[in-house]
């Protein structure tokens, strides 16, 4: 039984949660992999730091090029965050022939077709499971499980931090600002909560995701992803009204055309929708497959240990590859998919939100647009409103293309009966 030596880069909260629980559980790893993960070297900013992990002095380095230049670290961990270092690490590994473990999913996203164009060309193995929803098993599953199947459609809520603020707002009528005041003190959302709460953090994964379903890099720049800072309380009550939840949902579609939908969104789902039922900071995908059928995953995204477990996954994967040389390194690209449907051009169900005067006629200025747009009303709310002050429309649109949407709103939007930003948000299917 060999030693199998590990690199470090970072020791954060994941950092730190790989090494406690590496060195927990040695004795079932060795016994299940035939292998001792062992760290050789951990880089982190200031060696001097005092640390909550006890760690030796020897292990740790101020330079992650110390794990490159070792000789006994055959496999880095890149947990530093950010984009250019991790990048420029990453890649000089993979010249220099050690296999990588990532969670950046950042770097992936927007790095991922040139990275793995090096990994190929150099036959060095990167794997990322870390990377989308924590200590959930979906890039293996859409790796290697599903392999024998066509995509149709994935659909995750894979941002515990946007779930959690939308479950406090549901459960208890927080307004979006409170509900996030809660999420950072619970230690769920950062002090800088902006990728979680506009979708991006989401958006990366979502990407890494389509990516691997679709055998080709999804540019980020024409993917569509919005966030939930504009949801109020009203708005969660009007869904809950209508039978609805309001989650951050990704989509991935596999469209008739060959072309694949991928976008980050805002969306009413049905209240018999299981992703409907997921709660607090938990992470759900639900994947369909043309030969498996349909297949959820359910788990904490985010935490010390549950993205721990994945990377040391990823560790034990990565050491069997030392020894079994592969064919794959960790994403094929293939043609029978390549290009990314326009978000104006996919169809669906959409709630609208409107600020109006509280007059006769209003309701039918609206429709009109809608009409001279071929846009269908499925349903309408309108509750009474105390005289003098704007009233609350909202109407339920039928399957419609966004584009066309999206123009009929900006007419509808110029109304002198219309006041206020108006809000639109997708309506996901019961099934």
């Amino acid at each position: 039984m060999r030693d199998i030596g590990i690199g470090l880069a970072g020791f954060g909260t994941v950092g730190a949660g790989v090494f406690l629980n590496l060195e927990k559980n040695r004795a079932l790893l060795r016994e299940r992999i035939g292998r001792d993960l062992v760290v050789r070297k951990i880089a982190v900013k200031d060696p001097t730091k005092n640390r909550d992990v006890s760690v030796p002095p020897a292990l740790l380095a101020k330079n992650w090029r110390d794990l490159l230049d070792d000789p006994s670290v055959e496999v880095v961990v890149e947990l530093m965050g950010g984009m250019e270092e991790p990048r420029e690490l990453i890649m000089e590994a993979i010249r220099r022939g050690k296999i990588v473990v990532t969670g950046n999913k950042a770097l992936l996203a927007e790095h991922g077709a040139e990275i793995f164009r090096l990994a190929t060309e150099k036959r060095v193995p990167v794997f990322y499971e870390a990377a989308v929803a924590g200590g959930i098993p979906i890039i293996k599953a859409v790796r290697e499980a599903f392999v024998a199947n066509h995509f149709l459609r994935v659909r995750g809520i894979i941002n515990g931090t946007s779930n959690y603020i939308l479950t406090r707002m549901a459960e208890s009528g927080l307004d979006f600002a409170s509900a996030l005041s809660e999420a950072q003190a619970a230690g769920f959302a950062e002090a800088d909560p902006a990728l979680d709460v506009n979708g991006w953090d989401a958006g990366h994964k979502a990407i890494i995701l389509a990516s691997l379903a679709y055998g080709f890099w999804v540019p980020s720049k024409d993917v569509l992803v919005e966030g939930i800072e504009g949801i109020t309380p009203g708005d969660i009550r009007f869904a809950a009204q209508l039978g609805y939840t309001i989650k951050l949902l990704g989509f991935i579609d596999a469209c008739p055309d060959g072309s694949v939908e991928v976008s980050v969104q805002p969306s009413l789902v049905p209240n018999e929708n299981i992703l409907a039922s997921v709660r607090g900071v938990f992470n759900a995908i639900a994947v369909r497959g043309d030969v498996v059928g349909d297949a959820l995953f359910y788990g904490r995204g985010a935490g010390r240990d549950p993205t721990a477990s994945s990377v040391i996954s990823d560790l034990a994967d990565a050491a069997i590859a030392l020894d079994s040389p592969r064919e794959s390194f960790g994403f094929i690209p293939h043609g029978l998919y390549g290009k990314l449907r326009p978000a104006d051009e996919v169809t669906s169900a959409f709630y609208l939100r409107l600020g109006v005067d509280d007059q006769p006629g209003v309701l039918a200025r609206i429709a009109g647009v809608l009409g001279e747009s071929d846009i269908g009303i499925s349903s309408v709310i309108q509750p009474e409103t105390p005289e003098g002050e704007l009233a609350v429309l909202v109407l339920m649109i039928h399957d419609a293309p966004r584009g066309r949407v999206i123009s009929a709103l900006q007419k509808i939007r110029v109304l002198d009966c219309v006041h206020g930003e108006p809000a639109l948000y997708r309506v996901e299917a019961a099934s």
